[in-house]
């Protein structure tokens, strides 16, 4: 059960982590956010970003395998870039409908995905 709270935790960290790391591209095209400057920017992500440890760190607390979750620390990292792709990947099909996923990126996924599988071969 605390593999299935991790994963969520994860998931719902990584949505506010991709939308801090990139929704403010999106800002020009909102006219009440377009004539903000760098550091305002930088604020605004650093809110939402807060979120993102609101809900990363008790994730990491229990999923880890010292803290009596069923992941170790490598397992934890490997889960982790995992649903930061995926999540980037809906963020950006949905807010950059401009953007196109090749093949390479598929490729690339698939490679993490076998990384993936070796980190928690035995």
């Amino acid at each position: 059960m605390k593999g299935f709270y991790t994963v969520g935790l994860l998931l719902l960290s990584n949505a506010f982590m991709t939308l801090a790391w990139y929704g403010h591209l999106k800002f020009r095209e909102m006219d009440w956010l377009k004539g903000l400057g760098l550091l305002a920017i930088i604020l605004i992500s650093w809110g939402i970003a807060f979120f993102e440890y609101l809900l990363q760190v008790p994730a990491n607390r229990i999923g880890f395998r010292g803290h009596g979750g069923p992941f170790s620390l490598m397992e934890l990292k490997i889960i982790q870039e995992v649903i930061s792709l995926s999540v980037f990947i809906v963020f950006t099909l949905i807010v950059f409908r401009t953007e196109t996923i090749r093949w390479n990126h598929i490729a690339g996924m698939l490679l993490i995905v076998g990384a993936v599988y070796l980190v928690f071969h035995r």
